[in-house]
């Protein structure tokens, strides 16, 4: 496993990262036991990731108090990185539809310390906005608390979570510029570059680590999903068109002579082609078996595109993945 710094913080975390929402909810066509998730947790551990990512409202606390309960004990060995602002102790999620959102000084204080009894802990590595509307992202008051937690020591920095969807340009760009964030997270893979792209680039300005989830455009890019593929209604994936998911396919096809030359298959591409970005911090794949962290584990290996490869595989986007045909 690699490492790199996220953004200002000087905090050390590992390539890849485990995304504890999988552990949480349901919404990955699979439903975890406490047990298996917490072998999957230290499995990941054990192969040298230390980030994990987490939201209050994953199952209502389940995530966060199932890394507190793996990790007892071994506090200073993991970076906790969990999100606040839906209000989920006073209204009732139905399906994958948002809970009301509460981004203000005293909601934060008190989720915080929900968040530190059930993760078993007195600091928070990384406390992020989850899924902030420009509103929240102009709160002088709010960030002005979270810095001066930041400087009592009760969270080490603090980031902003875009979403739900891909998008929020607007807000992920002045959260960078104006605020003192460490990293934003945010929807990048191959096949959705934008607009992570602008994000990156201005992020490098002002020492912003970027985490990436999505990173294999919800299972195109390891096959599991395919124009064949039928969602359960609790799938969160069945946002997905019919329309997007061929086009997807095809764009795939397109893009094997790349991952062909250099020996590695659609998954090592993808994820590579993310980590040859040196402000993209941690990469946040999907995860919900031992096996899945194994594979997405080994692909930190130091082996990635370089500046022209990386290049070429963003004018294939911007042409649409188009291949013109062969002249005869």
């Amino acid at each position: 496993m690699k490492y790199r710094v996220l953004g200002k913080s000087g905090i050390k975390v590992s390539e890849i990262g485990f995304g504890a929402w999988t552990i949480g909810l349901d919404w990955w066509g699979k439903k975890i036991d406490d047990d298996e998730a917490v072998r999957m947790l230290k499995r990941a551990y054990d192969l040298g990731i230390n980030f994990f990512e987490i939201a209050d409202m994953y199952g209502k606390g389940k995530s966060e108090r199932l890394i507190g309960q793996a990790f007892k004990g071994m506090r200073e060995e993991i970076v906790y990185s969990t999100k606040w602002g839906y209000d989920m102790y006073n209204a009732e999620q139905i399906g994958h539809s948002e809970l009301p959102q509460k981004h203000d000084p005293d909601f934060l204080q008190f989720a915080l310390k929900q968040s530190l009894e059930r993760l078993q802990t007195d600091y928070i590595d990384v406390y992020s906005l989850h899924n902030p509307k420009m509103d929240a992202v102009r709160n002088d008051g709010l960030f002005s608390t979270l810095d001066n937690l930041v400087k009592k020591g009760t969270i080490k920095s603090h980031g902003a979570a875009l979403g739900p969807a891909i998008g929020w340009k607007d807000e992920g760009l002045e959260a960078i510029k104006t605020r003192n964030i460490t990293c934003l997270q945010t929807v990048y893979n191959v096949l959705e570059q934008d607009p992570g792209r602008d994000f990156i680039r201005e992020a490098e300005h002002h020492d912003v680590g970027i985490m990436v989830r999505v990173p294999d455009a919800s299972g195109l890019l390891t096959g599991k999903v395919n124009a064949d593929t039928k969602f359960d209604k609790n799938d969160h994936r069945s946002f997905r068109k019919q329309e997007f998911i061929m086009e997807a396919m095809q764009k795939i096809e397109n893009m094997k002579p790349v991952a062909n030359s250099k020996g590695w298959n659609i998954t090592e591409l993808a994820i590579k082609f993310i980590l040859s970005q040196k402000q993209i911090s941690v990469v946040l794949p999907t995860m919900i078996s031992i096996e899945e962290i194994e594979m997405f584990a080994s692909l930190s290996d130091g082996n990635y595109l370089n500046t022209s490869e990386a290049a070429g595989v963003e004018q294939m986007y911007e042409k649409n993945f188009y291949v013109p045909p062969i002249a005869k």
